[in-house]
């Protein structure tokens, strides 16, 4: 009788290793977080894109600002391939201008943030101290 309950409690062990019940735990709580996680897609795509629209129209520079506008500025200047490399030129000088302006905008904010970091820890350094 020993021997038939060690037996049968052999079995179901190597039963349960064999279907990996960690993998299969994992699976089942990736689904359920799936199923119960409420997403609504169609409101937050219209949202998105006008704000994306809004960001590029207040860009004022003169660069192209969709595929629509490039590919018309190329066909505009499709017999002279000198004028087109000039143009392209001239808007890629601009584009790297401007976003060396946001870098150095960015650079200069994080550098702000982190001196703004470095006095309050030293201020809490010599709070902690003076206790």
């Amino acid at each position: 009788m020993i021997n038939l309950i060690s037996r049968t409690i052999s079995h179901i062990s190597t039963l349960l290793k064999g279907l990996q019940i960690k993998g299969f735990l994992a699976v089942v709580i990736v689904g359920f977080l799936m199923l119960t996680t409420n997403v609504a897609y169609g409101q937050n795509d219209k949202a998105l894109g006008e704000r994306v629209r809004e960001q590029v129209q207040q860009d004022n520079s003169q660069r192209p600002k969709t595929i629509g506008e490039w590919n018309k500025e190329a066909r505009e200047t499709e017999g002279s391939p000198g004028k087109r490399l000039e143009k392209i030129g001239k808007e890629s000088a601009e584009a790297f201008k401007q976003f060396g302006s946001g870098y150095v905008e960015g650079a200069q904010k994080t550098a702000n943030d982190v001196g703004d970091s470095a006095a309050q820890t030293g201020k809490d350094i010599s709070n902690q101290v003076r206790r």
